[in-house]
């Protein structure tokens, strides 16, 4: 069987599969999103809700650029809420707990009513590749599908092991079946390989769980969605719980340490350091004594219940003893134990900035399989390789988020120029500028990029131009200076401008436009979206002097960061690089001046020697 006339092929209907098979949809190509169950489009496997600390933030720009994730979040949300609030506004971050089998259904709708792309249920086992060039894919059972360009999101099915306890089965999630041949096919290419780990926490039954021994946990009163273009906004705020570990459970997990999978040696895969499971937390931090537990529903009105904070590969009996020693779960039945998974992917640091493979022409990577953890830095990855999968067909240049434009561009640079040994995952600390990174000025950083590559519609490009025309507004009211009738109140001497007075601490924007009677109209803007421009314009009048400090540092780096370098430059022939800076750069293979030096294991004084020969006349 041959399939004829598609421009991409997508492998894996995951986070980054349905958003990059959705946008390439949507610029109009053909696209063949290849999964092994067509009834799992956009599956969330793992935690039950969208965002988080800045997660939320990638979530928002994902959606700048024409994605589907924080759509479905707010048409799927059972409670959503502003995680950092107590702290500086650059940290803020958006999540939302989500209905898992509403998001998923609305996931499967959208990609199933759309034009543009062929759903086909197999199994790929090759890619084609015929001179360093894409030609399509190979199905387990003989169909070929052939293609200009191909995106491999293969999440951890890529001969993926479930572990629980001493027991292993092979598989890509519980339940289904693993995929293999892809990584022996890529090897053969002369991709690298390496394994990695994560692991999932238990599912516990709502009624066997003491509720009166836990604390509950609403969303916010007002929340904000993660969409820009959502207009009315009135979730549910369906509760979740908390509780807390103790001595007696973890006296449990520490009696059988022999019999997790990570400890006994039988898992050689890393696993992410900052989503730790129960025996890491256990044995890490053995000073504490306890750990928090939130109880999470898993969608709405459900008797399954998610317990966040417990991720474990332990024997079921072991996690239920565990568990029982707290006293909500004294008497606690579990639907399904918590398991770990080991998986093949791809370093990163095998790909362009683009997500297209250096050394193979139109193979794009997304997702898991590129070394990430979590459904958003997978959308993520998702949208940008199918927005360049595009580029590439088209014969334009690919788009390239800055790490000063977008988390997005955080996220891809760190995967290509780091040296990633464990599953990667997005926080505020990676980001230098997260002061100009925030989740309520998506629109201002990344609309001309929008714009640029045609990711929105019509009426979508409206709604944003409505926000940013209200944000000039508001700006421009607050360069004049405050009329001197008002100066008294104000208890001011002298003119002063309005932008200068909301310097001040304590003094908020909001208040003064209303004392001075220039509270501006809501220009077509939904009222949460009117709250959210105006505190985000009070955020860049009252941060003015630091964001002016994190320009000028862009403007002078930016002088040499694009400057290129050619792939096949033989690094051992430069002299005063260290011979790791040698072996990194070799391997990482940098596109830029700026890459290179962001490479891990380049120190400062191979940049100055590099430099030497960079900057030669």
């Amino acid at each position: 069987v041959k399939h004829n006339n598609i421009d991409v092929v997508v492998v894996g209907g995951g986070h980054a599969g349905v958003e990059a098979a959705n946008i390439l949809s949507k610029l109009g190509l053909i696209v063949g999103l290849v999964s092994m169950d067509k009834k799992g489009l956009g599956r969330m496997s793992c935690n039950p809700a969208i965002g988080g600390v800045a997660k939320g933030q990638l979530v928002r720009e994902v959606d700048l650029l024409g994605g589907l994730m924080a759509k479905i979040a707010d048409l799927s949300g059972l409670q959503h809420k502003m995680l950092n609030k107590s702290k500086g506004r650059s940290v803020w971050s958006p999540r939302a707990q989500v209905d898992k089998r509403k998001y998923e259904s609305l996931c499967s709708r959208l990609i199933f009513n759309s034009k543009n792309i062929i759903i086909i249920e197999g199994e790929v086992v090759s890619i084609g590749i015929v001179k360093n060039k894409i030609t399509g894919v190979n199905l387990r059972d003989g169909t070929k599908i052939l293609s200009r360009s191909v995106i491999v999101t293969c999440g951890t099915f890529l001969s993926g092991i479930i572990h629980i306890g001493d027991r292993k089965a092979p598989a890509g999630r519980m339940g289904e079946v693993r995929s293999e041949g892809i990584t022996e096919n890529l090897v053969s290419f002369g991709f690298r390989t390496m394994r990695l780990k994560t692991g999932t926490p238990p599912r516990a039954l709502k009624s066997s769980i003491r509720w009166s021994k836990t604390t509950e946990e609403f969303g916010d009163k007002n929340p904000a969605p993660f969409s820009h273009f959502t207009e009315k906004f009135n979730p549910i705020n369906e509760p979740c719980h908390t509780v807390r570990t103790n001595q007696s459970s973890h006296n449990v997990i520490e009696d059988n340490l022999d019999r997790s999978p990570m400890y006994s040696g039988e898992i050689l895969a890393t696993g992410p350091r900052y989503c730790p499971s129960i025996e890491d937390k256990i044995v890490r931090f053995s000073k504490q004594d306890s750990h928090l537990l939130f109880l999470e529903p898993e969608w709405f009105q459900s008797d399954q219940i998610y317990i966040n904070g417990y991720s474990t590969s332990l024997p079921e009996e072991v996690q239920l003893e565990s568990l029982r020693k707290i006293p909500a779960f004294k008497n606690v039945e579990l639907l399904r134990p918590g398991y770990a998974i080991e998986y093949d992917c791809f370093p990163p640091s095998q790909l362009k900035a683009s997500l297209e493979s250096k050394e193979v022409s139109g193979l794009f990577f997304a997702g898991q399989i590129n070394g990430t953890s979590g459904y958003e830095e997978a959308a993520a990855q998702g949208i940008v390789s199918g927005i360049n999968s595009a580029a590439y067909i088209n014969g334009s240049k690919p788009l390239v988020v800055k790490r000063s434009e977008g988390y997005i561009g955080v996220l891809i640079d760190d995967l290509i120029t780091k040296d990633t040994q464990e599953p990667y995952r997005m926080f505020t600390s990676r980001a230098e500028y997260r002061l100009m990174l925030r989740y309520s000025n998506v629109d201002s950083r990344l609309f001309p990029l929008a714009k640029k590559y045609f990711l929105l519609s019509k009426k979508e490009e409206e709604t944003i131009l409505n926000r940013l025309q209200l944000k000039n507004a508001v700006f421009n009211t607050i360069k004049e200076s405050l009329p001197s009738e008002v100066l008294k109140p104000f208890n001011l001497k002298q003119k002063i401008k309005t932008k200068d007075y909301i310097k001040r601490p304590g003094v908020g924007l909001i208040p003064v436009l209303k004392k001075l009677n220039k509270t501006p109209k809501k220009n077509n803007v939904p009222r949460w979206c009117y709250n959210e421009v105006l505190n985000d314009v009070e955020t860049d009048v009252k941060y003015e002097g630091y964001i002016k400090r994190h320009l000028s540092e862009i403007q002078k780096i930016s002088q040499n960061e694009n400057l290129p370098i050619d792939k096949n430059v033989d690094y051992s022939s430069y002299s005063g690089l260290s011979n790791e800076a040698i072996e990194k750069l070799s391997i990482v293979k940098p596109e830029t001046f700026g890459q290179a030096c962001r490479v891990s294991g380049v120190s400062p004084a191979d940049i100055s020697a590099l430099m030497v020969y960079l900057f030669k006349p």
